[in-house]
Order: C-alpha cells, then sequence, then structure tokens
C-alpha cells in the first residue's frame, strides 16, 4: 500500500496564538537537533509537540530545581528514537539541559545522546511503558502505605498493559502516539489491529483524538477525564502527522529516521511563521511562557514541602523510612538477620536458600517488593511477611507477574526508578532469554534489581 500524503491544507488554529508558538517553537527546536548532528529523528517529535506542550505547561507538576522531588509527576517517552522532544522540553522548563547540550545531540559525551538505552528513556520499543506500569504500582503501593488522612506494537508491552489493567493502576496515563507510519511506510502494510479494542480488553480506561494539529482543546479534554478515572489506567490514542509541517515529508515515512535538510527544514520553520533562517532559537515571549509554568511547578512544589514538615511531625516514624528508602540506606543491622552456612550442613537447591535469604530480612525492609512469572512455587520467592498486591491490597508487597517474563524485568526497572524500592524478580534460566532486553537495560542504567 502507499504511504498516506502529507495534508495540503490546515484549518485555523483553535487555540491563543502565543499556545501554538509554543507549540511551533518545539518543533522547530526538536527538528534543529538531527540536522545539526546530522542523524536522528524529527518526525514524531513534530508530529507529538502538540502533547508535549499540553503535558509540561499545563498538565504535570515537576521540579527543575529539585529533579529527584519524590511528589513529582513522571513522564516517561517510550518511543526513545524522539529523545529530541525531551531534550527540548527540559530546556524550556528550565532543567540543566542548555542550547548548548541540545546542539551536541547525538555528540559522544554529551547529556543529549540519540536512542539512549537508559534511565527509563528507552531504545528499545515497548521498554517505556513497561517501566511507567512500575513506576505506577511503585504509587500505587507507596500511597497506600504511607498517606494517611485523605509504543505499544511491541509484545512487552502488551503484557505489562494486561497486567496493568489487572492491576487497575488509575495513575498510568498513557498518549498514543498514531501517526500511521512505520519505517517500512504505512502501518497497514504490517500492522491492522484495533489498539483501542485491546486496551479496552486489558480493562483500561480509552479516549480517541483524532486532530492535534489544528487544537488541543479535545486533547485537553481526554487528559483530564483520564486524570479522573482512578480505578482503571487511561490510554488516550492520538492522530497525530509525522513530521508536521515539512514541506516534502510529512506523514511520510521520510520524516522518520534522518534529518529533513536544510531547505525542508527551512521550510518547515516558515509553515510555522518562524524565521527560517535561524536555528536553535526561542523567542522570549515562548521562554516567558514556560518560565511562568516553572515557577508555578515550583511554588506546588514548595507547597508539597511545607505540608510534608508538617507530615514528619506528626507521623516521625514514616517519615524517617521514607527517607531512609529514597536515600537507598539500610535498616541499622539488617544483615545481620542473614542465614549463615557452613560447609557439610545438608545440600540445598540454590532456589532453597534463595527463599531463605529473601525472607530473613523482608520484615526489616519494607522497600523489598517483587515476585514471579507465575513460578512462586518453584522460584520460591514468596514473602512469608506480606500478602499480595493487587487492585485492593495495594499494601502487599508479593507481585503476581503471571506469564510475563519480559513484562516482569521491565516493571521492576520501573519500580527502581521511581525511588523507595529494591524490586527483585525470578524465572527459570532457560526463560531468562525472554527478559533479557530489560535486563540489559537495567545493568546500563545500574538499577539495583535482584
Amino acid at each position: 500500500m502507499s504511504e498516506p500524503q502529507a495534508k495540503k491544507t490546515r484549518t485555523e488554529y483553535d487555540g491563543p496564538k502565543l499556545e501554538l508558538k509554543c507549540i511551533n517553537s518545539i518543533r522547530a527546536l526538536s527538528a534543529d537537533q538531527p540536522q545539526a548532528a546530522n542523524s536522528g529523528h524529527p518526525g514524531a517529535p513534530m508530529g507529538c509537540a502538540p502533547m508535549a506542550h499540553l503535558l509540561w505547561n499545563e498538565t504535570m507538576v515537576y521540579s527543575p530545581s529539585n529533579p529527584s522531588w519524590m511528589n513529582r509527576d513522571r513522564f516517561v517517552l517510550s518511543n526513545g528514537h524522539a529523545c529530541a522532544l525531551q531534550y527540548s522540553m527540559l530546556h524550556l522548563s528550565g532543567y540543566d539541559v542548555s542550547m548548548d547540550d541540545l546542539k551536541n545531540f547525538r555528540q559522544i559525551g554529551s547529556k543529549t545522546p540519540g536512542h539512549p538505552e537508559s534511565f527509563v528513556t528507552p531504545g528499545p520499543l515497548g521498554q517505556g511503558i513497561s517501566n511507567a506500569v512500575g513506576l505506577a504500582m511503585a504509587e500505587k503501593h507507596l500511597s497506600a502505605t504511607y498517606n494517611v488522612g485523605s509504543d505499544y506494537k511491541e509484545g512487552v508491552s502488551s503484557e505489562s498493559s494486561s497486567l496493568a489493567g489487572h492491576l487497575g493502576l488509575g495513575k498510568l496515563i498513557v498518549l498514543y502516539d498514531d501517526n500511521v507510519i512505520t519505517i517500512d511506510g504505512s502501518t497497514d502494510l504490517s500492522f491492522t489491529e484495533d489498539v483501542v479494542k485491546r486496551y479496552e480488553a486489558y480493562g483500561w480506561h480509552t479516549e480517541t483524538v483524532t486532530d492535534v494539529a489544528n487544537g488541543i482543546n479535545d486533547l485537553r479534554a481526554a487528559v483530564t477525564k483520564a486524570q479522573s478515572i482512578t480505578d482503571k489506567p487511561s490510554l488516550i490514542k492520538i492522530r497525530t502527522e509525522i513530521g508536521y509541517g515539512s514541506p516534502s515529508k510529512a506523514g511520510t515515512s521520510g520524516a522518520h529516521g534522518a534529518p529533513l535538510g536544510v531547505d525542508d527544514l527551512a521550510g518547515a520553520k516558515q509553515s510555522y511563521g518562524l524565521d527560517p533562517k535561524r536555528s536553535f532559537h526561542v523567542d522570549d515571549d515562548v521562554k516567558e511562557a514556560y518560565a511562568k509554568r516553572t515557577t508555578e511547578v515550583e511554588s506546588k512544589r514548595a507547597a508539597w514541602e511545607a505540608m510534608y514538615v508538617k507530615y514528619t511531625k506528626a507521623f516521625p516514624e514514616k517519615a524517617a523510612e521514607v527517607e531512609r528508602r529514597f536515600s537507598h540506606q539500610l535498616p541499622e543491622g539488617v544483615l545481620d538477620n542473614f542465614p549463615t552456612f557452613q560447609a557439610g550442613d545438608k545440600d540445598k537447591a540454590t532456589r532453597q536458600f534463595s527463599e531463605s535469604c529473601l525472607n530473613s530480612v523482608a520484615g526489616d525492609l519494607p522497600e523489598l517488593m517483587g515476585g514471579s512469572a507465575d513460578l512462586t512455587p518453584s522460584n520460591l520467592t514468596k514473602l512469608k511477611c506480606s500478602g499480595d498486591f493487587q487492585k485492593d491490597t495495594p499494601l502487599g508487597r508479593y507481585l503476581r507477574f503471571g506469564v510475563r517474563e519480559h513484562a516482569m524485568s521491565s516493571i521492576c526497572n520501573g519500580l527502581f526508578a521511581y525511588g523507595g524500592f529494591r524490586p527483585f524478580c525470578a524465572t527459570f534460566l532457560n526463560f531468562a532469554g525472554y527478559a533479557l532486553g530489560a535486563v540489559r537495560l537495567s545493568a546500563l542504567s545500574q538499577f539495583g534489581v535482584i
């Protein structure tokens, strides 16, 4: 089948002019990076810019001055090839990513590597959404424990999404970029399933947005609706145009994995109403819009921290435990609980020794959380001090991953990345090959997954 043709006409943008200018500035900045490197993926960032603007300028709460703030919203870019988009947003939002860092995109030793494969900005597709499931599980368990008073074509994504629906992870919201293009051409060359129906079958809330190029009001409403659904995760399927604004490559696979070219990029900027001769440039009014948002989210962090001071006074033991866990400190003397073994002791299978070790410290290590891929009686991973983590029992620390080895490993990466957890997982050695993609990323990220 032939590729869909780029749209020839645009309707008038339904929204403030500054909003559109912000979105177009994201597009231009994200396309400048692969152009300067002569390598990279401009198309997805150009199509996804409206989503990024809504999330970073209106929806998410974060802290550039304290990036590891424990109560921040967690953003995961699952399609790691679109990393130029994330770098643009980090720069605009005030994080320690300078314009020079953007100019050094894909250069050795830079802060802005292409197709990164670590720290939950994955290269291999499907890992990011699976990490996000782990992040959502972490949030749900920690909330239950300490709160008082009040890419989706990869097989691993199917495994983790199925589990997320089973567990009712209501804080997980996925924005699905439906740009109908693969590297080979139109998606209907190889992919014709109904993604929305699949996720409904998983038990997710779903929304469909048919256009974000000409306004983001529908997307804004869909995100607001998803935030109101607290008993199940949400998928918002969003039709975008890859390489939006490119005179010759918009809507085609030509915009996916190579720079647009000097002339085409200039034409795209001209269609955005930006100066086609300027690269790595952001106008002052766009800078001010993001600076205003940065001030807003930093004030939200300050308000949370004031509330947390009151929490520490009212619940000092809980607060001390939270801080210990997020600083990766062990309770004093906990390792003394490990069993000891002498040469000549009765022989045991290694899994039996593992069971003894896990359970000897689990009662004093609330951060120890994990399970097995449907092999609990064989792997001997059950925690005797805790029940199962399920939709209605989020206090539980034992995870029933089911027959999902790859998702299990990716989810554990997400649990560790959230902070405050020491996850563990298990399967048979001959099934470990199914999980090697996630195990590799765990090693590259230096995650402490057992």
